[in-house]
């Protein structure tokens, strides 16, 4: 009885492990099937990467973010690892993102604000049996060191900073003084952009009652399409004064001269032609974007065009006289927006003006001069009439002296 259960046990037990066998084949056999993806992708990880900072190597907003390779590379060997990168300003509800394979990226921010970001490791679908990992975010932030960003209150910084790089020659910038700041305060201005060293001070202020309120830049080489940072601080015995940041590109704050030689060519009554000669050098023709302004008795229409020649066709015909001013700005293709220039001196063309001023002035000085002939005609009549009855007289005289003698 005792070996009959034995027999079963171990009868049993066979049956099981033959059991077990075949469901591991049958899994495996369907693993072969489907390359068993959603069980591989659980299995695959990949590490954040290391050491994520953000530094500021001393050039007014533009900071470097950079990181190491994540641990344990090793079984990815022939992959080639990706980066995902995320930065904003605190106050953004948008994130900038950048696909990168490189262990850095550098671009400008406004240090007014905090600035936070985040980065993670992707595999790619061909390391990962078709379908991409990534790792958990590794996250950094950063602000003006609190030694510095907590000095003074924000009505200490300067206010109505204002910038413009005048016909894409020269650049200067103002400002006016913050909110009740004692009298001995003054700001110091320091500039950078992509192809300097370090940071510059300006060497030419613009000054107002001792103090500094402006700065003109010398010649900027090589900083067109590029960002310009700028930085305005403070000193004064009474309080401590707060850094204000500012990025500008130079080629959004152009304003270039107002366009010259305006000329006006009547084709017929009703046609003009209106040509004007390009600001000129150093900003290209194909740059320019021309507003005019004309007005025809007492309506004004405003155009605007890429060419300097344009046709108008006169609104009013009993219209007298028509007027036309322009000016220009940097047009999209060149800058995100640029700054309109001045209005050039103001042409007029009248049309039939010529009319009223033969009735109104030439006919009457005709007459007038008419008049002033004839009386001068009548004048020299008189005197020669005059001069010959004199003569007449002393001719008579000396023959009666003759007759005499």
């Amino acid at each position: 009885m005792d070996q009959s259960g034995d027999f079963n046990v171990v009868k049993l037990g066979e049956m099981a492990f033959i059991h077990l066998y075949i469901r591991c084949l049958y899994t495996l056999l369907i693993c072969t099937v489907f390359d068993c993806t959603l069980s591989a992708n659980t299995e695959i990880k990949v590490n954040p990467p290391q050491d994520f900072e953000i530094v500021d190597p001393g050039y007014l907003g533009y900071l470097y973010l950079q990181w190491q390779p994540p641990l344990f590379l090793d079984n990815f060997k022939e992959c080639t690892i990706e980066y995902e990168l995320k930065y904003r300003s605190i106050d953004s509800e948008k994130w900038k993102t950048i696909i990168t394979k490189n262990l850095h990226y550098k671009d400008g921010f406004d240090l007014n604000k905090v600035i936070e970001a985040k980065i993670h490791t992707l595999l790619p679908e061909q390391c990962t049996n078709g379908s991409e990992v990534r790792s958990s975010w590794s996250e950094a932030t950063y602000w003006i060191p609190p030694q510095v960003h907590s000095l003074g209150n924000l009505e200490t910084k300067i206010q109505d900073m204002d910038c413009i790089y005048y016909n894409w020659q020269y650049l200067l910038c103002s400002w006016k003084p913050g909110v009740g700041v004692h009298f001995d305060t003054n700001y110091n201005l320091f500039y950078w952009y992509e192809g300097l060293n370090y940071a510059l001070q300006c060497s030419d202020y613009i000054k107002a009652n001792g103090k500094n309120i402006g700065c003109r830049f010398p010649y900027l080489e090589s900083s067109d399409y590029k960002d310009f940072y700028i930085c305005v601080n403070g000193s004064s015995e009474s309080k401590p004064i707060r850094s204000s940041y500012f990025i500008f590109q130079l080629q959004n704050i152009v304003k270039p001269l107002p366009p010259d030689y305006l000329s006006l060519t009547v084709k017929n009554s009703d046609k003009i032609n209106l040509k004007w000669s390009m600001p000129g050098e150093p900003i290209p023709a194909k740059c320019l974007i021309y507003e005019v302004e004309f007005t025809e008795d007492d309506t004004t229409w405003v155009t605007t065009t890429f060419e300097n020649e344009m046709y108008i066709i006169r609104q009013l015909n009993e219209s007298q006289q028509v007027c036309f001013r322009l000016r220009s700005k940097v047009n999209i293709y060149c800058s995100d927006d640029g700054i309109w220039s001045e209005w050039s001196d103001e042409q007029c063309w009248k049309g039939d003006m010529w009319k009223k001023t033969l009735l109104y002035f030439i006919i009457p000085f005709a007459f007038v001069s008419l008049f002033i002939l004839l009386i001068a005609f009548l004048l020299m009549y008189k005197q020669k009439a005059l001069l010959k009855m004199l003569f007449d007289s002393k001719k008579e005289v000396f023959s009666q002296q003759e007759i005499h003698c």
